[in-house]
């Protein structure tokens, strides 16, 4: 495609993100829906120049301020990551001296504000709980997020599964806590491999597997995953608990349970049995309590944690949302604790890092169930379930992950076992 008609496409497709009004892989994925004539270069220029912006947004705009043409197109112009040489092309002689120009600010000069790249209800939130570490958070979640691997453990072993890596020309490294876990620098495309069509790795964050390490759910058992969503932590602790027992997968989207059933069959897996529910007090609710060995929530929050792959997220999310999100949080945390019987266990998670939505509704929980549910310091459990440096990725009794800390997402997670 001409460079000049490929910037255009870049303006339309900027012109539909930052309406903000779904979620931006959606949106990137209807446009490139309807512009099938695209190849993956052109693909890939189109949605890191849009990503991009999102994770800049504020400092962006500000350059942009003042150039020629569409704000948009400027926008495109300054973020553009389809090279240096198609750039050229497709710019004016005016277009290129003002791109040289804005190229030329000291970017370290500019207020804190065009710096972090954040809302401010959102940077004061993180300042507040991580002082001098905000900076090295923020340069963080500028950068892109690696590419994590869990290791189906019905299938293959971890070495093996690098080995066949290394094969086809992928590097990779096992993760520093996770024992089922292989990163991957890139985004190589995974698809194809036999290993993933067979059902020997899947994508997950070495933050999602030790969730589900956490459970340190066994042969046998019943165990709830009350927040499925596609999956991901439901497979894990299906071969964590070795194909047997059973494993209910719940949620009240029947479509991303919809997704989960091709993960399903990939993983071999025979013992989990997905369910909508109609909400948290569904009656199937009420027909397991009492009765369940183990329940992982991993409820539903701002995402935040995960702005290296959702940097629109941030611009999505608002104070009133995150108070919403929260009291949705105990109230399904509330309805989920139902089901443990006597000695079980319950984590509650998100991919949040917010206070707001992981201490203060933790610690509202342990407050109000203490005669119930007695708290189990997550590096205890980490230990129990074989994760190395269990120390270095909690806080206090929880398990706290951070982008610029341990290169996952952010993750909270608190466990509890019932009386």
């Amino acid at each position: 495609m001409h460079p000049a008609a490929l910037l255009d496409l870049s303006t339309e497709l900027l012109r539909a993100v930052l309406k903000l009004d779904q979620p931006a892989d959606i949106t990137v994925s209807a446009f490139f829906h309807k512009h099938r004539d695209l190849g993956s270069r052109e693909r890939h220029a189109l949605a890191e120049t849009a990503y991009t912006i999102l994770r800049q947004r504020l400092l962006y705009q500000h350059l942009a301020q003042g150039g020629p043409g569409l704000m948009e197109r400027r926008l495109a112009i300054l973020a553009w990551q389809g090279g240096d040489a198609t750039l050229r092309a497709a710019l004016s002689p005016h277009e290129q001296t003002w791109a040289a120009a804005a190229a030329q600010v000291d970017r370290a000069t500019l207020p804190e504000k065009l710096r972090h790249n954040l809302p401010d209800w959102l940077a004061h939130a993180l300042r507040e709980s991580l002082g001098e570490a905000f900076w090295p958070l923020v340069q963080a979640l500028a950068d892109p997020a690696p590419l994590d691997l869990r290791v189906n453990t019905m299938k293959a072993k971890r070495d093996e599964v690098r080995q066949a890596l290394a094969e086809a020309g992928i590097a990779s490294e096992p993760t520093p806590h996770s024992p089922w876990g292989l990163r991957l620098e890139g985004k190589p495309a995974l698809n194809k491999l036999p290993l993933f069509i067979q059902g020997h790795v899947e994508v997950q964050d070495e933050g999602s597997q030790l969730l589900t390490l956490l459970m340190d759910a066994k042969r046998g058992e019943m165990v709830v995953d009350f927040c499925a969503g596609a999956g991901g932590k439901t497979l894990a602790l299906g071969a964590a608990m070795r194909n047997t027992g059973r494993l209910y997968a719940f949620d009240v989207s029947g479509h991303r349970l919809d997704a989960l059933k091709p993960r399903l069959a990939r993983s071999g897996l025979s013992n989990v049995h997905p369910a909508q529910l109609a909400h948290e007090r569904d009656d199937r609710v009420k027909r397991l309590a009492g009765k369940i060995d183990r329940v992982l929530v991993d409820a539903p929050c701002s995402g935040l944690g995960t702005l290296r792959r959702h940097p629109d997220l941030k611009w999505r999310q608002s104070p009133q949302t995150v108070k919403d999100l929260q009291a949705k949080q105990m109230a399904i945390l509330a309805s989920a604790s139902r089901l443990i019987k006597p000695g079980g266990r319950l984590v509650y998670a998100t991919c949040s890092l917010l206070n707001a939505e992981n201490e203060a509704v933790a610690d509202a929980f342990t407050a109000e169930r203490a005669a119930d549910f007695v708290p189990v310091p997550a590096e205890e459990a980490l230990l129990a379930a074989h994760v190395d440096a269990a120390p270095g990725i909690v806080s206090g009794p929880y398990l706290r992950l951070w982008p610029h800390l341990h290169r996952t997402d952010g993750f909270f997670a608190a466990v509890w076992e019932r009386r």
